[in-house]
């Protein structure tokens, strides 16, 4: 789940995408977005909607949200993850 501004840069950052593109997938302004990062290490306060959209547009880029008490992302298994191997996939064959 998406609850603190820097969980939400980070997620941004994780799949290169600027404020603006996402600002346009999550149909909210861009304004709103720079507000939610904004909170750092706080909770992301304002419409649940708005919050609920950011989220939902990231996870279909491709971001996983964490959470048990620390927030957290990753890439979901399947995304593009620059050529990155998932721990549960490591075998002697793609050892470098």
């Amino acid at each position: 789940m998406l609850t603190i501004g820097y969980q939400l840069a980070a997620a941004r950052a994780l799949i290169g995408m600027d404020r603006t593109t996402l600002a346009k997938l999550a149909k909210v302004g861009e304004e709103t977005i720079t507000t939610m990062e904004s909170a750092k290490d706080s909770a992301i306060a304002g419409h649940l909607e708005a919050l609920a959209a950011v989220q939902r547009a990231l996870e279909a880029a491709g971001v996983a949200f964490l959470g048990d008490g620390y927030p957290g992302v990753r890439l979901k298994n399947g995304s593009q993850n620059g050529g990155s191997i998932d721990v549960e996939d490591l075998t002697s064959e793609n050892d470098e």
